[in-house]
């Protein structure tokens, strides 16, 4: 008697306290069966990998779909149909490409919005012969792990974030009218402890943040550098070097993120889709 083929299905750990690889197959995926599983796993550990799935742009929406609400990107039409968004230093391809060179330093996505993304979604469509791995690393674990003496100071403490800090650091020397451009986008005054629906607590950092409020401009820098060394320690850390056809799933409300430098004329590509944030940050 024949017996029903099974699904590919196999979980393991890519580091200690962050990430996690899960080899499976297309078909899986694109069920949804797995879906409340992948998003447990999501939050538990941070990055889920699912190396060499290759996936086409409409199989990654549609897999997308299944984890929650699908989120278009900045500037995209309401309504407008859904897309993968190229993230690229190719121009042709992606004309506001220079913006994403502030994706070299660490940060968490939507930090300008009271309700940041839930998670991205990047497939790899092309590499560059060296360099453009990808860095994650845990804010739960890194607050958890913090002296008990030093928590509850730092759960009163607010952070002004904005956007042409994290600039600054590519572009140390922009125009005025690129400068202008930039502060335009605004500011956001968030907690430095998020304390989350679920009672789990992550540090809010990133290159966004530009200054503690109540804190004079010396004293400011000090604790935001400190805690973002503390925070991207090795046993907090995982870093993803690409294989054509991986797909990394990331929690944006308990990671942080870089790509490693490479050279943007390489061609490397990847494809990224989202899901709507479901919490604000409190």
């Amino acid at each position: 008697m024949a017996t029903a083929a099974t699904s590919l299905w196999d979980v393991t750990e890519a580091a200690p306290k962050i990430g996690t690889l899960i080899r499976t197959d297309k078909e899986t995926l694109l069920s949804g069966d797995k879906a409340s599983e992948i998003r447990a796993i999501m939050e538990a550990r941070g990055v889920i990998v699912f190396p060499q799935i290759n996936l086409t742009d409409d199989e990654q929406i549609a897999f997308t779909h299944t984890l929650g609400t699908f989120a278009h990107e900045d500037g995209e039409a309401a309504g407008g149909k859904d897309a993968v968004y190229p993230i690229t230093m190719d121009e042709s391809i992606n004309p506001i490409a220079s913006y994403l060179k502030g994706a070299f330093f660490w940060h968490i996505d939507g930090t300008m919005s009271d309700q940041p993304i839930l998670a991205s979604i990047m497939s790899a469509r092309a590499l560059a012969p060296t360099g453009g791995e990808t860095d994650f690393c845990n804010t739960y674990a890194a607050f958890d792990s913090l002296p008990e003496s030093e928590k509850d100071d730092l759960r009163k403490l607010q952070v002004v974030h904005a956007m042409w800090r994290s600039q600054l650091y590519w572009k140390p020397e922009p125009s005025f009218a690129e400068l202008q451009s930039w502060v335009a986008r605004g500011r956001n005054v968030l907690p430095l402890v998020w304390k989350h629906r679920s009672e789990r607590e992550s540090l809010v950092l990133g290159a966004t943040a530009l200054e503690v409020e109540g804190l004079n401009t010396a004293e400011s820098e000090l604790l935001l550098v400190r805690l973002r060394d503390w925070a991207t320690q090795p046993q907090f850390c995982y870093r993803h070097t690409w294989s054509l056809g991986d797909m990394v799933i990331w929690d944006n409300t308990g990671t942080m993120h870089r790509a490693l430098p490479y050279d943007h004329k390489s061609g490397r590509l990847m494809m990224r889709t989202k899901l709507e944030g479901e919490e604000a940050f409190a």
